[in-house]
């Protein structure tokens, strides 16, 4: 294993944008690991089938790419929650999290996958909690690619659940598997999402806008890897939490509860 001061060299070696590259020394522990060798098999048999049905091209074309794996739990999450654009949940919610994601990021995987579930269940859907999702890119260039599209389902509301099911469907870091193929198949897969609108937008000005500001937003709240979660009232300011290490689901709601009941 590198080391975070190593890690952070390779990354910055890596790719010249954003801003925000390091990882801030945060290994993805072995169960965080094992989780993403085994959605290898199911990500391999679904780039297959987009790239054999695509003539094997770069450039997706969302007619012809298949739906990914895990797509019904995935929407099944948030089904009945209110999204629109980067926010979950309730516009009136006392409470706010905010979170810095990438989409290549094993231990965002682990977060979004093992503690958003009941984090969304428990506050968000009750109304007690809206989640502000602002995704950024550190890892490599296709955190790029993965960055804008995010952003791109935002502009259909679905941002979250794009989110959640390239998370479900994640290959390792650098790996090539965020390519056009599933980001195209990942939004035939979401219901009510326009494929190639979404494509299409990923390369907006518009996108690139909210890329570039959420950057200069991660360099005022000092992010230095993901995910970075924050959490404050409404309006109010909004502390990390757990820092250095994977926020554990009894940590995240000790810090929202703490929110609502000052």
């Amino acid at each position: 294993m590198t080391s975070g001061k190593q890690a952070r060299r390779q990354r910055q070696a890596q790719v010249a944008r954003p801003p925000v590259r390091s990882t801030g020394g945060r290994q993805a522990s072995t169960k965080v690991l094992l989780f993403a060798v085994a959605g290898l098999a199911a990500l391999a048999v679904a780039i297959g089938l987009a790239v054999a049905f695509s003539g094997g091209s770069s450039s997706a074309n969302p007619t012809t790419v298949s739906a990914l794996p895990d797509a019904a739990a995935s929407t099944a999450l948030f089904k009945g929650i209110p999204q629109r654009g980067n926010v979950l949940g309730k516009p009136s919610a006392p409470v706010t999290m905010v979170e810095y994601i990438d989409l290549q990021c094993p231990v965002c995987r682990a977060f979004e996958t093992e503690v958003m579930p009941t984090i969304a269940e428990r506050y968000v859907r009750t109304g007690k909690l809206k989640v502000v999702a602002r995704p950024i890119a550190f890892i490599g260039p296709d955190s790029l690619r993965g960055q804008d599209a995010t952003i791109a389902a935002g502009h259909q509301n679905r941002l979250f659940d794009f989110a959640q099911l390239l998370y479900a469907n994640q290959g390792p870091e650098n790996g090539g598997w965020l390519n056009d193929e599933i980001v195209a198949s990942a939004a035939k897969s979401i219901p009510g999402v326009n494929a190639q609108q979404l494509l299409d937008a990923s390369n907006s000005s518009a996108v690139a806008s909210t890329a570039k500001q959420n950057e200069s937003l991660a360099k005022t709240d000092r992010v230095g890897g993901t995910p970075a979660i924050y959490i404050g009232k409404s309006g109010g300011t909004y502390a990390p939490v757990s820092p250095e290490t994977l926020p554990e689901v009894g940590t995240v709601s000790a810090a929202i509860d703490r929110a609502l009941n000052p």
